[in-house]
């Protein structure tokens, strides 16, 4: 450790845990999804009525407090840690408040389930849900809203654990979550069989409901009791203190104001893609299918951007509170470069093989194609953004949350826009690709402005290297997933052949094809001597020296 706290071979280790931890979530969440699909299909009411109840905690969870476990936390705590009691006080109070806060929301929202669901659904039995979905919908949301409250406490915790430098239970926790709900599917299949018996919202038993969604939330409740497991890593002591005032937390308060702005900002536009993404037929991609290929399109990212952004973040709060900015510049150049290098690599090999993934996931024809033109939809923005997260932490780490705010509207005013045009023009079967695309195009402004104002507040952030090294990296992208798209081509992948024929067979074509976009990429990068690359993969040779 450096006087900043966590020097590069830190960062590096800490990244490292990261990666390792979200990689086997991530293995075990993509196992969930070809699981759900395989028990509840992709593209019906039935799926789309789960999948919209399972995904409105996370949703609500944000609205509420993901403002400030987010950008808020780090530096807060980081900084109380120069107290003359380590930072015991102010941890014990922001966690008291923000569960006793997220305990009554939860109990608010579940109850308020007839109220929420419809909010986030387009009305008529021609749309992605039906009349019936919507109650179906309703019903898990009595079971699955309680996940509110074990989000804001999973959140929490583990954003604590992130400053006080223990990075790995907050990336492997989720680990329990994937278990519990593979577990759940696995029993619901058993007892009640698998797709095409619940297309049919009407078929749905209370006993079914309970198991599904009873599930759902049993997962997000181990996940938190995971991390309570490490809370003594802190080196804190957790007492629930409801003496919240003179301790500081006002400053956190003003911060995270700005940011439940930028938050309010973001659920807004969930609601009217989610709206939008449920004008699609009642056998078109629709919100299932949208869950799915975020699934894919965040896996680069997650994977990544954030166990390389994560440790960097803390390291880059401690340096402004040192007052070393050229430091913190330093750190965004750095962290930006490498992480476009190796999310660049992720996408290529995840585009090269769309039409594989959308065989393994859906199976039938119009799955395969619905799941992978919306997969490359998403993807088109898959670069920006990454940055924008990167760029978001600079800001955060200066305490400024009031700019990403307002870049934050211009975002949400360009993505209303288009998503808008996608209701009014795109035809029932391209609603879902026209909701991808329209985030893509918002996320690649927010980037480009997001980069822009900080080069100014911050005198420069080695933009025009940043810019110099992404075009290369785009360059070897491209050749990478032509390399892919021909072995994919001698696979059968155009012509209903092994690579879409089957499950495994797509599975199999996943590996050959990402693979080798994955390996002609890093070829490219390595001819053309990118400096980058050995600080990219330094996690994978640790995680390979460790085997």
């Amino acid at each position: 450790m450096t006087e900043q706290g966590l020097d590069d071979g830190s960062i590096r280790r800490a990244s490292t845990t990261i990666a390792a931890g979200t990689i086997v979530s991530r293995a075990l969440g993509f196992l969930n999804v070809a699981v759900l699909a395989w028990v509840l299909g992709q593209q019906n009411p039935g799926v789309n009525a789960f999948a919209l109840a399972n995904t409105l905690p996370s949703n609500i969870f944000a609205l509420v407090a993901g403002g400030l476990t987010s950008a808020v936390l780090v530096p807060q705590i980081v900084r109380a840690a120069s107290h003359s009691d380590g930072g015991q006080a102010f941890v014990n109070r922001l966690l008291t408040l923000g569960i006793t806060l997220c305990l009554g929301i939860g109990v608010v929202v579940t109850i308020a389930a007839p109220v929420i669901v419809p909010f986030y659904t387009s009305q008529g039995n021609q749309t992605a849900l039906g009349d019936d979905g919507v109650a179906l919908a309703i019903a898990f949301g009595y079971w699955c809203l309680p996940q509110v409250f074990f989000y804001a406490v999973y959140a929490l915790l583990g954003e604590a654990l992130n400053a006080r430098k223990v990075f790995g239970p907050y990336t492997w926790a989720p680990v329990a979550n994937n278990v519990v709900l593979i577990s759940s599917l696995l029993a619901f299949a058993a007892v009640f069989g698998t797709d095409p018996a619940h297309r049919d919202p009407a078929s749905w038993t209370p006993q079914m409901i309970a198991l599904l969604g009873g599930g759902a939330t049993l997962g997000i409740a181990m996940q938190t009791a995971v991390l309570m497991l490490f809370w003594r890593r802190t080196g804190l002591t957790f007492r629930p203190d409801f003496h919240w005032r003179g301790v500081g937390l006002g400053s956190a308060g003003k911060s995270a104001g700005w940011m439940f702005g930028m938050i309010v900002v973001t659920q807004l536009t969930i609601v009217v893609q989610t709206r939008v993404a449920t004008l699609a037929g009642p056998l078109d991609p629709s919100v299932q299918v949208l869950n799915t290929t975020w699934l894919l399109f965040m896996l680069p990212h997650s994977i990544l951007a954030l166990s390389i952004a994560t440790p960097y973040f803390t390291r880059m709060s401690a340096h402004v509170h040192a007052g070393e900015i050229g430091l913190l510049r330093e750190d965004l150049s750095s962290s930006l470069r490498v992480i476009l290098m190796l999310v660049t690599g992720g996408g290529a090999a995840i585009a090269a093989a769309a039409i594989p993934f959308g065989a393994f996931f859906g199976g039938r024809p119009e799955e395969v194609v619905g799941i992978s033109s919306v997969l490359i939809a998403y993807l088109v923005g898959l670069l920006p953004f990454s940055a924008m997260f990167v760029l978001q932490r600079g800001f955060f780490a200066l305490g400024d949350t009031r700019t990403p705010f307002l870049i934050k509207v211009l975002q949400g005013v360009t993505v209303t826009v288009a998503l808008l045009g996608v209701a009014l023009l795109a035809p029932a079967p391209l609603v879902a690709v026209g909701v991808a695309l329209a985030t893509s195009i918002a996320s690649t402004v927010q980037a480009i402005v997001l980069a822009v104002v900080l080069a100014r507040r911050l005198e420069g952030i080695d933009s025009r290297r940043v810019v110099q090294r992404t075009a290369v990296f785009l360059a070897a992208a491209v050749v990478a997933i032509t390399a892919g798209v021909g072995v994919l081509a001698l696979l059968g992948g155009f012509s209903g052949g092994f690579a879409v024929a089957s499950t495994g067979g797509a599975f199999v074509s996943i590996v050959v094809v990402g693979g080798c976009a994955l390996a002609v990429y890093g070829a490219v990068l390595v001819a053309v001597r990118v400096p980058e690359l050995r600080a990219g993969l330094a996690p994978l040779r640790r995680i390979l020296r460790r085997r």
